[in-house]
């Protein structure tokens, strides 16, 4: 525990009392059934340095529900920070932060491993659509930290620590559409959410849709020409850049108490998807006796496309056990998807062909009767079944602290059905059942709480093994071993090694195989864009893979700007019998897999064969900077002074600055059983202050000063106690005498914990001695208690000199009821603040070559090879600026992708490809409607709403790809490369 003394009086001491009052209002005068060691004093008390009565005591132990990992969090956002994005839900949220939660670990950037107070859940359903005002902390963490929780160390960890007490029903509704036209996109989504400690309950729903862009809309040149008959309809109206599509989304999430010590959650999703892409028109080539030729288009009233109905359901769960010092947590996850496409036929035109060929049909004749061909159906339903088994505990305790252990075991099972009508035969089924389990223990080596080697700083070392037996591959294996120094407070080195084996997917290796027409590839041997046939489907002969990768990193705490975190990571990774898709069609590509590509006589491409290959090996090597600074806005409550603002309750009141919000925000003043006349909607909160002549009610202040202030504050100190060991061991709350919980805000428990796990005595008393002071005696600051006809609410007094307390930033008030002086967001809003952040990740490249095959060509992707269709930029970053203050914010958005090449034959019309650097821009800028007070004084419904603006891609930037005479190719088309471009979305959001 760490003391800091401060030479601010009463304001703080104030706001740390004003939360306990509410339950203590509603406490019973009889004695609580819980029993608590309200005797006993802290084990520090008696070293406690004596400060006079204008000092305070911030007592800051860690907040509930965090992570207890040698690595130092990469990103921590408190609310304030929070609402400085607005974003609607944790997903947006998450979303919106980019690349601050994608791994670098370069195996693919797979979502992150999401936690909930600190513990794992069944699947991210659970938590996506909840609005990011239920959040009281966001903490992101490196890869590392994943292997604490059962999985391998390539996905980072996000934490999201919820308020104890929230409820909330959401409505959001936005339409979106580029600048230049042509398709456009609606959403509407409704999200209703209760918290009450640990009992959760979540449903949503949501429907999204989005209209057709054509590239006859965009101008986009056809590759394979247009008609030469002007009656003949244009391929470019039946060519989707964006396809037509409509989604719903139905979602119900709880959570639940087992016991004392266990919880369960379940959540249940539906989601169906339609979507329609149109694919062109059939063409055909008609030639006459007298060899003239004519480019015909024809099925205009059935154009080539692709019509398709995905519907799917998913059930997951997570049971939590509390068994001693150990934490059992089992996650099931089950799903089962159903897609159905149907796939327009092309029109046989052989019979055409050979009929103009003998002149028995005119070039220009009806082609209307070859109209209809039909379609191909391919069916595809998949089912999946996933559950993991952790244990996680301290089973022993060493000089430098305790030793972490984790153990997991699990089964996956996998099975794909599928049939296509474009291959006919028996149907295909693959199935895989994966057993697997490992362990992996922390152990700290040194450590300066435990002053065991405190010179040395924080060391431990982790290591890791596991085992995965898939029933249809065999059997892998994995290890990892790594170190973690935290040199001082604020710098710490991390050096992680991860072997693993790893197996292609049952895509890869048993997708039937399927021809598909009409695709349009660029040909860099002819330097020309043709459509061709590409066969698609697994390649049974893949094995497994083998992965070593590398990393080492550091994170500094900047001791010289405030909330400042610098990252750097060196990554390595080495790969052997890499399963990859077929990478764009290159020389180099085509001359090691001759097989795959097809020509006719004259050297035109014909088809690809696109199923996946082997790669030798793989060697990649980068480095990835980052850089996350955040500050503070304006005058008003200290940073981190306080608990998170919560709903104003039923009397017309406002946030009361907690957990508690809804039943205690509703009075005059902030605190529950304080009647009076409900205050106006903004005032007495941030810096509208209390309406003309507002006095608080004398009689309901002289109650809570005897509910606080009776006796010797047994009854009180007894429910701290209980609530503060609940807390600890996450049990149940105390409760009062008629057996109704009594909950006390996570801050508030945190501020008065003694080391020994009940109330600091002397903490206890010092603020009950200010707060109990007489009337008369009470400085201005002295808020809550201050004399009967005080004014309520306004800007709050100044901010305590000396560190910041611990907990989550503080902010603004929101719009409501009363408030005090000093109390910041405990109720009276202290003036107005608001935040700024800058998050910039930066990526350099250092190396990353392939070998095609044992004793074959090596590529360098970063020096004009290719895997990929638009080659390996050395640079790449992203930027991102916010700026959120009295309601108003503006998000700046930057992402910049370096310039690459893809190589050539060097041979006569053979062509290089320049894909040229470029930087998009984008911006998001919101108002929260209600804390305009005018404005919801008049329209009333606008309170709790917010509107926002976004434009994405500012300056309608473009890659652009350019041939060795400097010339774009039709299949780099820029229309081709960002149907989009310039795009607008406004979006109305609801909070009831």
């Amino acid at each position: 525990m760490q003391l800091r003394p401060s030479t601010s009086l009463g304001a703080l001491a104030i706001g740390i009392l004003a939360l306990p009052l509410a339950p203590a209002a509603y406490a019973q005068t009889g004695d609580a059934p819980v029993s608590a060691q309200d005797g006993a004093s802290s084990a520090q008390a008696a070293d406690v340095e004596t400060f006079d009565s204008d000092t305070i005591l911030v007592l800051g132990s860690r907040l509930i529900g965090q992570v207890d990992a040698p690595q130092p969090a990469l990103l921590e956002l408190g609310e304030a920070d929070i609402a400085a994005y607005g974003a609607s839900s944790i997903a947006d949220l998450i979303s919106a932060l980019g690349p601050q939660v994608t791994s670098a670990r370069g195996r693919g950037g797979g979502f992150p491993v999401i936690l909930v107070n600190g513990v794992r859940i069944g699947s991210f359903r659970e938590l996506r659509s909840y609005p990011p005002e239920a959040i009281e902390k966001f903490e992101v963490f490196p890869e590392e930290v994943a292997l604490r929780y059962g999985y391998s160390a390539d996905q980072r960890v996000i934490n999201v620590i919820l308020k104890r007490s929230y409820a909330s029903f959401e409505v959001e509704g936005d339409y979106g559409q580029p600048f230049d036209g042509g398709y456009s996109t609606q959403d509407l989504e409704a999200t209703y959410l209760r918290i009450a400690g640990d009992s959760r309950l979540n449903i949503n729903l949501g429907w999204n849709n989005s209209s057709t862009l054509t590239e006859a809309e965009r101008g986009v040149i056809q590759s394979g020409g247009v008609p030469d008959l002007a009656t003949d309809p244009d391929p470019a109206l039946y060519r989707s850049l964006v396809a037509d599509s409509a989604g719903l989304e139905a979602t119900l999430n709880w959570t639940t108490k087992l016991g004392a010590d266990h919880s369960l959650a379940v959540n249940a999703t539906f989601e169906r998807d339609d979507s329609l892409r149109l694919q062109g028109l059939d063409t055909v080539l008609l030639t006459d006796p007298d060899g003239n030729s004519v480019l015909r288009s024809f099925n205009a009233a059935d154009p080539l496309s692709v019509d398709n109905r995905s519907t799917s359901y998913a059930s997951a769960a997570t049971l939590t056990l509390n068994l001693g010092d150990w934490e059992v947590i089992t996650t099931a996850d089950v799903g089962r998807s159903n897609s159905n496409s149907a796939i327009q036929r092309r029109v046989n035109t052989a019979a055409l062909v050979a009929a103009a060929a003998n002149g028995t049909l005119a070039l220009d004749a009806d082609l209307g009767t070859f109209a209809d061909a039909g379609f191909d159906e391919a069916r595809t339903s998949t089912t999946t079944a996933n559950t993991l088994s952790t244990l996680r505990g301290s089973p022993l305790y060493l000089p430098g602290g305790d030793v972490s252990v984790t153990l997991d075991a699990g089964y996956n099972w996998n099975r794909i059905e599928s049939e296509d009508t474009r291959n006919p035969g028996p149907q295909t089924l693959l199935k895989r059942g994966n057993v697997n389990g490992g362990a992996n223990i922390t152990v700290p080596i040194t450590s300066r709480a435990e002053d065991f080697g405190a010179a040395l700083g924080d060391i431990s070392f982790n290591a890791g093994a596991g085992v995965d037996h898939l029933s249809d591959f065999g059997t892998l294996y994995d290890w990892n071993v790594g170190l973690s120094w935290g040199i001082t407070e604020t710098l710490t080195l991390s050096a992680t090694y991860v072997d693993r084996d790893a197996a292609p997917s049952l895509g890869q290796l048993g997708n039937p195989e399927i021809a598909t027409l009409n695709v349009p590839v660029f040909d860099l041997v002819n330097n020309e864009t043709v459509l061709v046939t590409v066969l698609s489907g697994g390649n049974p002969l893949l094995p497994a893979q083998s992965q070593k990768d590398w990393k080492l990193g550091a994170q500094w705490a900047l001791p010289f700007l405030e909330n400042a975190r610098f990252s750097v990571d060196y990554l390595r990774n080495s790969s052997r019998n890499v399963a990859a898709a077929f990478p764009v069609l290159t020389p180099a590509i085509e001359a090691a897999f001759p097989t795959r590509v097809t020509r006719d006589l004259a050297g035109n491409l014909v088809q690809i064969d696109q199923r996946p290959i082997t790669l030798a090996a793989r060697e990649e090597e980068r480095l990835q900077f980052g850089f996350n600074l955040s500050g503070q806005i304006g005058s008003a409550a200290p940073q981190n002074g306080g608990a998170p603002a919560g709903r104003g309750g039923p009397g017309g009141g406002g946030p009361v600055g907690g957990p508690v919000g809804g039943p205690v925000g509703g009075a005059v003043g902030g605190f529950a059983g304080m009647p009076g006349a409900p205050a106006a909607a903004g005032t007495g909160m941030g810096t509208n202050g209390p309406p003309a002549g507002f006095r608080p009610d004398p009689a309901a202040v002289a109650r809570m000063r005897a509910t606080f202030c009776e006796g010797d504050g047994t009854l009180l100190r007894t429910q701290l106690n209980a609530a503060i060991r609940a807390a600890a061991s996450g049990g149940e709350p105390p409760r009062d005498a008629n057996g109704q919980p009594v909950t006390f805000p996570p801050q508030l428990l945190e501020r008065l914990a003694g080391a020994d796990g009940v109330i600091d005595e002397q903490e206890f008393a010092n603020l009950r001695e200010q707060a109990c002071a007489d009337p008369a005696e009470a400085s201005p600051a002295g808020g809550a208690f201050a004399a009967a006809g005080a004014p309520a609410g306004g800007a709050g007094g100044p901010p305590p000199s000396g560190p910041p307390a611990s907990g989550p930033p503080a902010g603004a008030g929101g719009a409501g009821g009363g408030g005090f002086p000093g109390m910041g967001r405990f109720g009276g809003g202290g003036g107005a603040a608001g935040r700024w952040f800058v998050n910039l990740q930066y990526n350099l490249e250092l190396r990353n070559d392939v070998l095609v095959a044992p004793g074959g060509p090596v590529l360098d992707l970063l020096d004009g090879d290719a895997l990929s269709g638009g080659g390996q930029a050395r640079h790449s970053g992203n930027l991102r600026v916010g700026t959120f203050y009295n309601g108003y914010g503006l998000i700046w958005n930057g992402t910049y992708t370096g310039k690459s090449r893809i190589n050539g034959t060097g041979l006569p019309g053979s062509t290089d490809l320049t894909f040229n650097d470029y930087f998009t821009l984008n911006v998001r800028s919101f108002v929260d409607l209600g804390q305009r007070a005018k404005l919801v004084e008049a329209i009333p419904f606008l309170a709790g709403s917010r509107i926002s603006f976004d434009v994405d891609n500012i300056f309608n930037a473009r890659q652009r790809v350019t041939d060795s005479a400097g010339l774009v190719p039709l299949r780099y088309q820029p229309f081709l490369i960002d149907p989009v471009g310039r795009s607008f979305e406004i979006e109305f959001r609801k909070l009831f």
